[in-house]
């Protein structure tokens, strides 16, 4: 996997996306805090608020931007983004009201959401082979990975030191670091479609999806994944500490599970993917992530069981694994099924779309949670991700021979076996 870092501009890129990672991992933590400073026990609705914000701002945003830079030089657009970002961060410090973070938040969430789809879109044209690109999907999704579970001990042992506000001062430092490293780097030339009407640029990519049977697969993808993450991302923390009675050390050990399994598949997907088409690893991870809130739901019925607490680290981690056989391909579709002239446009589109699924499942996982109960509500959304699941294996079917064709029998690492 590591071999694909050979590539200079890709070595430069992947560092950038490092350092911005820690930097945002940072600001997860010192946002918290400065919340609870500012508002004490409704501290929950501050980030609550800001979190509705980043979702809407990733919608909205991304597609309208995309469209309006479309001419702009891809170092130019990623390094103003970068500098826009640490530049909020450097601002959050001196807030001294709630509604300055979210005027903040919607800024950087912004600057995020021009950043990211431009950057994904990127990494095809720099490694154009597909194996090559498959290893970089992996090492990226690992990147992630290591981030949701690195950054909070590193917060951590930083807070032993300094004030919670000095971390936002980190989170600049990162953004920065991210401008200097893409700065430094020799991006390929980008192809600009002269003349095309504003409105035709910002349609450009959903249009794409709609007439594309595998990225209209993906958009239910999206759903069947983010119906697992909102159970795992809102309520883990209820299942652990208040039905199950353990420690705020047992809920961090669990959300590691779910982190190690998405690892695990990350760095055995470029060999598997050599072997097997984008399809049936997708589908496969698009079953076993209903059939895991089903097991959740399970768990939560029987409390006391010896066996529940093992249950849940062993279902934490099939659904990590299960989610990453989803995610970590998915560029691939995309990069597959665009071109140069309309690639940034399509990364811009699902980046949006998968995040408007966040929009309704996050609020529903917690209000059910609330309501119903933890059991209840992972039944509903396995129904959810069953229905997405059915929607997507239709979708796929009409276009599998021809995409299993392009993604494994003319993939340039299996056409040499």
């Amino acid at each position: 996997m590591l071999e694909v870092l050979r590539n200079s501009a890709y070595r430069r890129l992947f560092s950038a996306q490092v350092v911005a990672l820690i930097g945002t991992g940072l600001l997860t933590v010192a946002l918290g805090l400065l919340a609870f400073d500012l508002a004490g026990g409704d501290a929950g609705i501050v980030l609550g608020i800001a979190l509705t914000i980043k979702m809407l701002a990733y919608v909205g945003v991304a597609p309208v931007v995309s469209a309006l830079t479309s001419h702009i030089p891809r170092k130019v657009l990623l390094v103003s983004s970068d500098v826009l970002r640490a530049g909020v961060a450097i601002s959050l410090p001196f807030v001294t009201e709630a509604w300055q973070i979210y005027v903040l938040i919607f800024v950087l969430q912004a600057a995020s959401a021009t950043f990211t789809p431009a950057f994904q879109a990127l990494i095809p044209d720099v490694l154009p082979q597909e194996s090559e690109y498959t290893r970089a999907l992996s090492l990226s999704r690992l990147a992630y990975d290591l981030e949701s579970l690195l950054s909070p001990i590193l917060a951590a042992a930083l807070l032993t030191v300094i004030s919670y506000h000095s971390l936002f001062v980190g989170t600049a430092l990162g953004f920065a670091g991210s401008a200097a490293l893409v700065l430094s780097a020799t991006l390929p030339a980008m192809r600009v479609t002269a003349g095309t009407p504003f409105l035709d640029r910002l349609t450009r990519g959903v249009r794409v999806f709609w007439r594309t049977p595998p990225l209209r697969a993906l958009l239910a993808m999206n759903l069947v994944v983010a119906a697992s993450t909102a159970m795992v991302i809102v309520n883990t923390i209820i299942l652990v500490q208040n039905s199950l009675g353990r420690s705020q050390v047992d809920f961090a050990i669990t959300l590691a599970c779910y982190g190690l399994g998405s690892m695990i598949v990350a760095l055995a997907l470029p060999r598997v993917l050599d072997r097997f088409p984008d399809r049936r690893v997708m589908l496969i991870g698009s079953a076993i992530l209903p059939v895991g809130l089903i097991a959740v739901a399970l768990l939560t019925l029987a409390p006391g069981s010896p066996a529940t607490w093992p249950g849940v680290l062993t279902v934490w981690f099939v659904l990590g694994a299960a989610t990453a056989l989803i995610l970590t391909p998915s560029a691939r579709l995309l990069r597959r099924h665009s071109d140069d002239t309309n690639r940034p446009a399509v990364f811009a589109a699902q980046f949006s779309l998968s995040h408007a699924c966040f929009i309704a499942t996050y609020p529903l996982a917690g209000i059910l949670g609330a309501t119903l109960g933890l059991a209840p509500t992972a039944l509903i959304l396995a129904a959810i991700a069953v229905l997405a699941g059915i929607v997507a294996a239709r979708a796929w079917t009409t276009a599998a021979t021809t995409d299993e064709a392009q993604g494994t029998l003319t993939s340039p690492s299996s056409s040499g076996r």
